[in-house]
């Protein structure tokens, strides 16, 4: 395997673990707090967590080959409740790493046709792939900055890349059943 599907993949990987951790983290608060407002670029937690899945969804659907476009952004908050956004976002967190899983190394540099209303984006698999994993990557943090100003310590959401990093993600492999081989490789 190439180090860039490589990379793509521990990067889908990393994803559904960090979801799942910030996840857990934001089902400790108290009631209220979830959708309470917040300082940041959405106005709560539950605002900027539904970002993330309708993000996912838009270009989801454009490297699926679909034409959903700006038709996933009708409604901004498709899930009130915290345990519907996490079932829904762990499903399209399994569907990212489908498709990840899935490529080959001709598929890279393939076109992806992205809906944009009136226009139609073209850009190279791996592009987009990077794109979405930088724009979770950036959204969560704000999430991680939201809870910081509640009674629920932050998790950390950057210990399932590396090797040495094992020992901190045990619990979390455990609860989607997967292995530290099948991670690293």
């Amino acid at each position: 395997m190439s180090a860039a599907l490589r990379l793509l993949r521990k990067l889908a990987q990393n994803n559904r673990l960090a979801n799942q951790r910030l996840h857990l983290a934001c089902a400790a608060l108290p009631p209220g707090a979830w959708q309470a407002p917040r300082s940041g670029f959405f106005p709560s937690l539950r605002s900027t967590l539904n970002h993330i899945l309708i993000v996912d969804r838009f270009y989801l659907d454009a490297l699926e080959g679909g034409s959903l476009g700006p038709a996933a952004f009708a409604e901004r908050e498709p899930c009130k409740e915290l345990v519907n956004l996490a079932d829904a976002q762990a499903a399209e967190d399994d569907r990212l790493l489908a498709l990840v899983l899935g490529l080959g190394e001709s598929d890279l540099d393939r076109t992806v046709h992205i809906h944009r209303g009136a226009r139609v984006q073209t850009d190279r698999v791996d592009d987009v792939l990077s794109h979405l994993f930088q724009h979770q990557t950036h959204h969560r943090g704000q999430a991680h900055a939201m809870l910081s100003s509640t009674g629920v310590a932050p998790p950390q959401l950057d210990e399932f890349i590396t090797g040495d990093d094992a020992r901190f993600r045990r619990e979390d492999l455990a609860l989607l059943g997967w292995t530290e081989d099948a991670l690293m490789r």
